[in-house]
């Protein structure tokens, strides 16, 4: 037996409208759910929940057409997967299409996409509480989640720039390009570019033909000083929206996707001082998307829970344990399947880790030294030994750091790396498709810098590129669908994106 659990990309010509293939893929979706007998499930009681025995993949190099597979204790009740309690998202394809099959007596969950994942990206399955086995009993609140890399392809590490365009709204007009995704905003399956601008106060979209050129799309309002940015699919329609943190106006606007490479008016949630990170994860096992931010200034984490609508709602601030909370990341770092965050604080140099409990409840763990003032952190396996390690990089201290995880929700002591002064942005990917994350490193005096992985979370300096005038991102994505990493390089005061091929 086999159901949708996610609608299929539909492919019609041009001259169709967008909102008329949104509401063909929904319909889709309605048929489909109603044929395989797709309904809520009643809850469980207390004890002895539905539980996750084993899973797959969990490797930085999974293939990009693989199925995904969940095992169980138990049978499950095959009515209760549904769209809202198995959902799975590329960070750059966005909300992945595709069919489910039980095997092993119904004890055996199999996911098929319908279209492969976009190569080298991270991918993140999310069960939700309501997933229950053929005796009624759900899965535990906190839910599970899991992710994985999909693989890249060989890769010499030499680039050759293919283009470069303004991300201005004019000439004259400056816009402080700092940040952005890479997703497919329009469903044509090719990845789109959307850069956050602080000046302008705006996103704005480049929409990808495949062959490394880019069309200017809309612009998009935020708040005064936008910067920090995460993709997520934050209403279930199939499309991916946009958090994106305003640092001035202590705000988070809410971007919803509409499937045509433009974006609703932004909603606007309040958040503490100063932010400056932003995490994307389900806090609370209820099957949709919650945000969660970092606030230098009220030296807080705020989590914003969705009522599964793309509506957020902020609670209290949450003491990290450390001064000056600043970079942020989602990651299960304890390998329980809920997801935790990782917190570098600017102030205190100092990295935390706080152990997710389910109901949007977390719990400080260890803290540990960041080598430097943290500004960005990303969380992979580094070492590909099953664990989350943390990459970061630490701003004015003029240095990045890898710290290993011990598996248990701690870090150990960094291994410090210098780069350019002002590091500004750490990103992973596996840039030479030999199955392990590459690290770049970006820094506003004007150079990003491309760290190869020795295989065992150790590192060493490969490639320099040179900015125009400030690097402050890099964007690794398969900008030509050649299943090989290419590199999209944001230039905050020159305005410019400056597309590279990956080749050799």
């Amino acid at each position: 037996m086999a159901i949708v659990c996610r609608f299929p990309s539909v492919h019609l010509p041009a001259s169709v409208r967008a909102d008329n293939v949104r509401r063909m893929r929904r319909t889709l979706l309605a048929v489909a759910l109603l044929a395989a007998g797709c309904g809520g499930s009643d809850r469980a009681p207390d004890e002895d929940y539905l539980a996750v025995v084993g899973v797959a993949p969990r490797s930085v190099a999974a293939p990009t057409d693989g199925a995904i597979t969940l095992r169980f204790d138990r049978p499950l009740r095959r009515d209760s997967a549904t769209a809202q309690s198995l959902r799975v998202f590329g960070r750059w394809s966005g909300p992945a299409a595709g069919t489910v099959r039980f095997e092993e007596d119904d004890r055996t969950l199999v996911f098929e996409p319908l279209s492969p994942f976009s190569a080298g990206e991270s991918v993140v399955v999310a069960l939700s509480q309501s997933l229950a086995g053929s005796d009624g009993r759900t899965l535990r609140p906190e839910g599970y989640a899991f992710s994985f890399w999909a693989r890249s392809e060989p890769a010499g590490l030499r680039f050759e720039e293919v283009d470069r365009f303004s991300t201005r709204p004019s000439p004259d007009i400056g816009a402080r390009a700092y940040g952005g995704v890479a997703s497919d905003l329009d469903g044509d399956r090719r990845l789109d570019l959307a850069i956050v601008n602080e000046d302008s106060a705006d996103v704005s979209v480049f929409l990808n033909d495949g062959q490394f050129r880019f069309r200017r799309g809309e612009r998009a309002a935020v708040g005064r000083r936008a910067s920090p940015s995460e993709p997520g699919d934050f209403d279930g329609d199939g499309e991916v929206d946009l958090a994106v943190v305003n640092i001035a106006d202590a705000t988070v606007s809410i971007l919803m996707g509409r499937g045509d490479g433009s974006f609703e008016a932004a909603r606007t949630v309040a958040v503490g001082q100063t932010p400056r990170g932003i995490a994307v994860l389900d806090a609370d096992g209820d099957g949709d998307t919650d945000v969660a931010v970092a606030s230098f200034g009220a030296s807080v984490v705020t989590l914003l829970s969705n009522d599964g609508a793309g509506h957020f709602l902020a609670g209290p601030g949450m003491d990290a344990g450390i001064d000056g909370e600043w970079a942020l990341a989602a990651a299960d770092m304890d390998g329980d399947g809920i997801m935790d965050l990782v917190v570098g604080g600017q102030q205190s140099q100092r990295i935390a880790v706080l152990n997710g409990r389910g109901s949007g409840r977390f719990e400080r763990g260890g803290t540990q030294d960041a080598g430097g003032g943290t500004w960005m952190l990303m969380a992979g396996d580094l070492d590909r030994d099953g664990r989350e390690d943390v990459a970061t990089v630490n701003g004015r201290s003029n240095t990045a750091a890898v710290l290993r995880g011990d598996g248990r929700g701690g870090l150990e002591a960094p291994h410090v790396y210098p780069i350019a002064p002002f590091g500004l942005a750490s990103d992973l990917g596996d840039m030479d498709g030999d199955g392990d994350l590459d690290w770049l490193t970006s820094s506003y005096s004007g150079e990003w810098r491309l760290f190869e992985n020795r295989g065992d979370g150790n590192f060493d300096l490969r490639t320099l590129l040179r900015a125009p005038r400030a690097a402050s991102c890099a964007l690794p994505f398969d900008a030509d669908g050649d299943g090989d990493l290419d590199l999209a390089l944001i230039d905050e005061e020159a305005d410019e994106v400056i597309l590279v091929r990956n080749v050799g």
